[in-house]
């Protein structure tokens, strides 16, 4: 147990190899960069999450509205709400203000919107390139237009902080293609990024989710957190 939760004493843990076999920053981008960056005990990264729904061409507009809503509202302040919106540019005329609507029904979202996007939106703002990078934590979302598969999962690849990401679409090939294609910890088809935590995929209490490829990935129970060890019973072999 810490009692001195001091950044001075934090700081002394990150390089207190003797002591900690590993540190989990829990936190914004700023602990974590921080840790990433000043410890000398190992690190799994966790949390920050840029979620991204994509809206393909061949999605239940319906379906993708509801999704929208929940990922956006339901608690925007943790790290698997929706951030970002990205809608093929084939439905963007009819899903746009639909959503616009119906989303104010819920609550009031300010939409940060690309020049295409803003154009079918009464209340959207105009977006900055900083705001596709960031993790609001707030009831706002930025929204790209795109014309094809391949561009939404490029604008997506450049922008994620391989958390969550998802697609809405009926087309089981695209579902797929999505999902092959995308670097994140987890792809969802047709549901909500909200479900991404470790009691909810049945991991036990929850740790955290880690954003790195190695050794842990996505969310972690305890059995993320374990290591191996080999018992080797032998009758007098030799290496030849």
């Amino acid at each position: 147990f810490v009692e001195d939760t001091s950044h001075e004493v934090a700081e002394e843990l990150m390089v207190a190899t003797k002591y900690v076999d590993l540190l989990i920053p829990r936190g914004g981008a700023r602990l974590i960069q921080t840790v990433k960056e000043k410890a000398k005990v190992p690190v799994i990264e966790t949390g920050v999450g840029n979620c991204h729904i994509y809206v393909d061409k061949y999605a239940n507009l319906d379906m993708a509205t509801q999704i929208v809503i929940n990922a956006k509202t339901q608690r925007p302040s943790v790290c698997n709400a929706a951030e970002s919106l990205v809608v093929h540019a084939d439905i963007v005329e009819e899903f746009l203000p639909n959503l616009e609507k119906a989303i104010s029904k819920i609550q009031s979202v300010e939409f940060r919107a690309d020049e295409r996007a803003l154009k079918l939106m009464e209340k959207a703002v105009p977006a900055s390139p900083e705001d596709f990078a960031t993790e609001f934590l707030d009831y706002i979302m930025s929204v790209k237009v795109v014309d094809s598969l391949d561009e939404a999962i490029n604008w997506i690849n450049t922008y994620t902080t391989s958390h969550s990401e998802a697609i809405v679409t009926q087309d089981i090939s695209r579902a797929e293609q999505f999902q092959d294609d995308v670097d994140a910890a987890a792809v969802y088809v047709n549901a909500s990024t909200r479900f991404t935590d470790g009691f909810v995929f049945g991991l036990g209490a929850e740790i955290g989710i880690s954003t790195q490829k190695m050794h842990a990935r996505g969310p972690m129970g305890l059995e993320a957190l374990t290591s191996t060890k080999f018992y080797i019973n032998g009758q007098g072999q030799i290496r030849e």
